[in-house]
This record gives structure tokens, C-alpha cells and sequence, in this order.
């Protein structure tokens, strides 16, 4: 199995929510959701957050989520989500950079 992470925290102090700010006429968040889910490369795409309002914007999307305390990195996802269950890969994707290789980073699934 291959998923793809996707960590969003609730918290920026620069940009408040900035996950789930609108950018032409879409949440941002929702840009690297699509992008994961239109590779078909991944049997899961996750979004790891401490936020209940991002996880909603996120399952809206497509995505399923992982709810992690305030104090635990994002990457722990991973963990929590694995266990079990026989993962091959896993690609993390930033959450408000669609424009990073996500395909690139995909392919490496198929080697």
C-alpha cells in the first residue's frame, strides 16, 4: 500500500488557518489533495492535523484524516496510520505547495 501524508497544522502564526484560506475559489489545502489523489498512485491520502476545521475541509476533498494532539509532530501519522496495515510507501507533501513534485515523488512508488 502507498499513501501519501499530507501535514497540516492549525497554528501559523504568520497566516491564521492559512490552510484553508481560499486561493481561486478553493481552499489551498485542497490544491495538494487533488494533486496527490489525481496521481493514482496512492491507495490513501491523508492529511495529518491538530485542527477540526482543516479536517473537514479535508475529507471534503477526498482525503482522510489523522488527528493529532497540538504536541505531536505530523509525521507521526505516518506511524499511527501504518500500523498494521502492510504499507509499501509513504510520500509526504507539503500542504500549501501544489506546485511541489508530487508526480515526481509518486514514481518513486513504482520502482
Amino acid at each position: 500500500m502507498n499513501i501519501a501524508i499530507i501535514p497540516a497544522r492549525g497554528g501559523s502564526k504568520r497566516i491564521p488557518q492559512k490552510n484553508i484560506k481560499e486561493f481561486n475559489g478553493k481552499p489551498i489545502i485542497a490544491y495538494s489533495i487533488e494533486k496527490a489523489l489525481n496521481t493514482n498512485l496512492f491507495d490513501k491520502v491523508i492529511v495529518s492535523t491538530d485542527d477540526e476545521e482543516i479536517a473537514k475541509v479535508a475529507e471534503s476533498f477526498g482525503a482522510e484524516v489523522v488527528n493529532l494532539s497540538k504536541n505531536e509532530d505530523p509525521i507521526r501519522a505516518a506511524e499511527i496510520f501504518s500500523r498494521g496495515r502492510g504499507i509499501d510507501a509513504v510520500i509526504i507533501t507539503a500542504s500549501t505547495n501544489s506546485s511541489q513534485p508530487v508526480h515526481e515523488a509518486a514514481n518513486m512508488c513504482r520502482k
